[in-house]
């Protein structure tokens, strides 16, 4: 059987740049988008060369916000990856939109073209809320989009929402995740706000909820959505249905956390396949240059990607333990054996006994995974796997 391959496809432009957002996206001209669509055509239709074995099992369109262009670039591209690439016919296909921007016209062009697999940023539904961190929408806008989505076809929907934001407070945050569960979406991903350095949040003075109410709220996530059909398989994201049942658990981003295939297409896309990583080049007008010039295929490939290196057996090992913890099911005993031929407590042994007698970690048959507790502080458990 050949190997397995997920796509993730960048569409950095947006109507306007949210204050808390650290991701490569801009606003754009209607002739700069047409002309970054072909260079991604471009771009396909040349990596496609090395994946001739692998089989395309999810692809996501995120951004940026994707519903920011015409639909007609979407489809296009989502059909010239099929023309280039091996699509399985079951394959988990996303969407990123933005209640802004994403009219229904746009969403049942986009089902029609194959898009199974929905995600609306809301962040919050307390429009003083989201006027605090400069959404482009408001609430009505987003009632609008979720129904919009449903009347289009799409029956596999995820609402992002966020916590711990400005002027934030419990009450009005636990609104908003009552109102977004009352809806029946498939799939909730409820993030914690992180103000990152570059972004306009970062040198303004903020009132933030204090750290207590962030952990506040991060559990009542977790009780109401349990309360509410909702199992939480990933630190911020819960699919309905109970444990165990992966149907709207989101493959692409289980791909990332099990450190399977990924190949990026787009400005900034980052790739990894068969342990070498590599991610593009950032710059808007050097990407479409180097695209759509007549030079060589290698001269395309070296101009393109940047940051490539070949991870190490250790590096591997580091990435299969901390990325592989942010899932509440942990990580597998015997595939870290078949996959590096070392038993896990050989090489990770004192770590993982320190955090089980702190009882932030635990062994539940074959898995290793966080408790409760030491989901609350997971950065500081993963950080000790990385050598």
């Amino acid at each position: 059987m050949g190997k397995e391959l997920s796509l993730y496809i960048h569409v950095p432009f947006c109507v306007r740049k949210c204050l808390y957002c650290d991701f490569l996206s801009f606003n754009c001209k209607t002739g700069e988008i047409k002309s970054y669509f072909n260079a991604l055509d471009a771009e396909i239709a040349m990596a496609c060369n090395s994946y001739r074995d692998f089989t395309v099992k999810s692809i996501f369109f995120g951004g940026g916000t994707p519903s920011f262009v015409d639909s007609a670039h979407i489809c296009n591209t989502l059909e010239h990856i099929r023309e280039n690439f091996q699509v399985d016919v079951n394959a988990e296909i996303s969407i990123e939109v933005n209640p802004a921007s994403a009219i229904l016209d746009k969403l049942m062009d986009y089902r029609r073209a194959g898009i199974n697999r929905i995600s609306i940023g809301a962040q919050s539904l307390n429009d003083g809320e989201l006027k605090e961190i400069g959404r482009a929408h408001n609430s009505a806008m987003f009632y609008e989009t979720f129904a919009n989505a449903r009347k289009a076809g799409f029956d596999n929907i995820n609402i992002d929402i966020m916590s711990a934001l400005p002027d934030q407070t419990m009450d009005s945050y636990m609104e908003t995740l009552e109102k977004v569960a009352s809806l029946g979406p498939e799939h909730i991903s409820a993030y914690s706000l992180i103000v990152e350095e570059g972004t306009p949040f970062y040198d303004m003075d903020l009132n933030l909820p204090d750290e207590d109410t962030d952990r506040q709220m991060y559990h009542e996530t977790r009780r109401f959505l349990a309360e509410n059909g909702y199992h939480r398989y990933e630190i911020s994201n819960y699919a309905k249905g109970s444990d165990g049942d992966t149907s709207y658990e989101c493959f692409h981003n289980k791909v990332y956390w099990k450190r399977g295939n990924y190949l990026g297409l787009g400005l900034g896309a980052s790739s990894m396949t068969d342990d070498f990583r590599w991610k593009n080049i950032s710059d808007f007008n050097m990407y479409q240059n180097i695209l759509l010039d007549k030079i060589s295929f290698s001269d395309k490939l070296h101009g393109l990607r940047t940051e490539y290196e070949k991870l190490s057996r250790s590096d591997c090992m580091e990435e299969f333990m901390f990325l592989g913890l942010r899932l509440v099911e942990g990580v597998s005993i015997s595939e870290f054996k078949s996959l590096f031929g070392r038993d896990i407590y050989d090489v990770y042994g004192k770590i993982i006994e320190k955090y089980v007698s702190e009882e932030l970690l635990e062994q539940n048959g074959d898995h290793i995974r966080l408790t409760e507790t030491g989901m609350d502080v997971s950065n500081t458990v993963m950080a000790d796997f990385l050598f």
